[in-house]
């Protein structure tokens, strides 16, 4: 009888020590001066401010803010197409997203890896679009974990978990509480669907149309795997931009990522009680990709509207004084910004006028 080893587990410690000497020059890529190298440390460290005169942040009353979230089902398109380096970009927008609707600057990343087997290609580019997702928002990949779990993932597959911590001045933090009436809604455009409501979309293309990846979608000019893969877009440098120009005033008085539950429901999340939001239908251009879903599966408009985000991947509520500059920050920069609504008196509801 054959001795039982890791290897016959389905566990390969040879090719997890090739995995993961692929890592580290992905991770240095990203480090700033803040980051304290700790190769091979069982934690990552970082500096809350820099020890630097010249680079001083010099908190006054810093609060770390911190958050966690996933890419979903989206991955099976990525195990579909083979496609891995874009869902780490999405992990790491997932999160930072959500982390700066507080104001807050993201300052690291770590990322949990949980594979069927030992696969270090496939390692190295899933974490090669998570250090290109913390270069575009300006954090550090510090560490993460890669579990390899054969019998509770089938061959091939795996999953995606990421954690963000960034610090924002109690005086600047944003939660909604400024929110008042006669703020005007901003909505920023998404690059396509993110990573929300791949569930729906998944069943429309693959059960009820009979689509393959490789098929080309006529309207969108493209295939069918590259219009459902489309990354994340990361908010994140140009929002700090607009933060950092108005130093004194707080004009931006909530912000709102758009993921699951759609517009309404996020911005919801976000209003005092004696205030509603007031949505306009067809101020902003929607994406081509989501009236094909949307007809491909005779999907109604509401189901649509509660899903996806529909164009429209980060809400801004802005003092209508400054609406129109912050407005032309963003679209000078290519972030095509539109006027979706307005606030007005009420209990707390975000709805359509």
């Amino acid at each position: 009888m054959a001795k039982a080893t890791y290897k016959s587990a389905g566990v390969d410690l040879e090719q997890y020590r090739d995995a993961m000497q692929r890592l580290p020059a992905l991770l240095h890529r990203t480090y700033s001066p803040r980051v304290i190298r700790s190769d091979g440390g069982f934690a990552g460290l970082f500096r809350l401010d820099f020890a630097s005169r010249l680079f001083a942040r010099q908190y006054r009353d810093p609060v770390l803010v911190s958050c966690t979230d996933g890419v979903g089902t989206k991955l099976k398109l990525a195990n579909l197409t083979g496609i891995h380096h874009t869902v780490g970009i999405d992990l790491v927008a997932m999160s930072v997203n959500d982390l700066i609707c507080t104001g807050a600057e993201p300052l690291f990343f770590l990322d949990y890896i949980a594979m069927s087997h030992d696969d270090p290609p496939l390692l190295e580019d899933v974490v090669r679009g998570i250090s290109q997702g913390c270069i575009e928002a300006d954090c550090a990949l510090l560490g993460g974990e890669t579990a390899i779990m054969p019998d509770l993932y089938a061959r091939g597959d795996y999953d995606l978990a990421g954690f963000c911590v960034g610090v924002v001045e109690r005086d600047h933090l944003i939660d909604g509480s400024a929110i008042a009436p006669g703020d005007v809604l901003l909505g920023v455009a998404s690059s396509g669907l993110h990573s929300n409501g791949f569930s729906l979309a998944r069943k429309i293309v693959f059960d009820i149309a009979n689509l393959q990846v490789g098929d080309m979608i006529e309207p969108l000019q493209t295939t069918v795997g590259d219009a459902l893969l489309h990354p994340t877009r990361i908010y994140v440098s140009q929002l700090r931009k607009v933060l950092g120009h108005y130093k004194v005033k707080n004009v931006v008085h909530g912000i709102a990522h758009i993921t699951g539950g759609g517009l309404l429901e996020n911005v919801g999340r976000i209003l005092p009680k004696n205030v509603d939001a007031l949505f306009a239908r067809g101020s902003w251009e929607i994406p081509p990709v989501f009236p094909w879903l949307q007809q491909l599966g005779e999907v109604d408009e509401d189901e649509m509207f509660s899903v996806f985000n529909m164009g429209v991947g980060l809400v801004l509520v802005v003092s209508h004084f400054y609406a129109s500059n912050i407005q032309q920050m963003f679209n000078d920069r290519g972030y095509a910004t539109t006027v979706i609504g307005t606030v007005t008196e009420g209990t707390g509801e975000s709805r359509w006028q």
